[in-house]
């Protein structure tokens, strides 16, 4: 349940670590996984010890407004089979405009009700899906 001024992570390689959801697209409601949001990038991923060579390269900045796909929720999900599924954080992709993601790479499962809300190539980016 992802709703305004909730923090993410940001699992895939565009150079943000922890954004803040800043509207829920298209309904009035919370969001839950592959619905889509706005954000605010609060914290770039760190460079390590190439130092500002690579952080010149990173795709997002602090402060950039962007859109993303929730991936993961801590709230419970339940399935049409009766099974729930619950993960450990909340943690979205960053997609542009048009819907195609950001980073080239996903770091970490991603929920498999991204199937059915048509997000497919969010899936085939991912090591697995939950």
């Amino acid at each position: 349940m992802i709703q305004l001024k909730s923090m993410l992570n940001c699992i895939d390689n565009s150079g943000a670590a922890i954004v803040e959801c800043a509207m829920v697209i298209g309904q009035k409601r919370h969001a839950s996984i592959g619905d889509r949001i706005v954000v605010v990038v609060q914290k770039q991923r760190d460079a390590g010890a190439a130092g500002m060579a690579a952080a010149s390269g990173a795709k997002v900045k602090r402060g950039d407004i962007r859109h993303a796909v929730v991936v993961r929720t801590k709230q419970k999900v339940t399935r049409r089979d009766g099974s729930c599924i619950k993960f450990d954080d909340n943690a979205c992709v960053l997609i542009n405009k048009s819907g195609d993601p950001i980073g080239s790479r996903i770091n970490g499962v991603v929920g498999m009700e991204l199937r059915k809300k048509k997000w497919s190539r969010i899936l085939s980016m991912a090591p697995s899906q939950a």
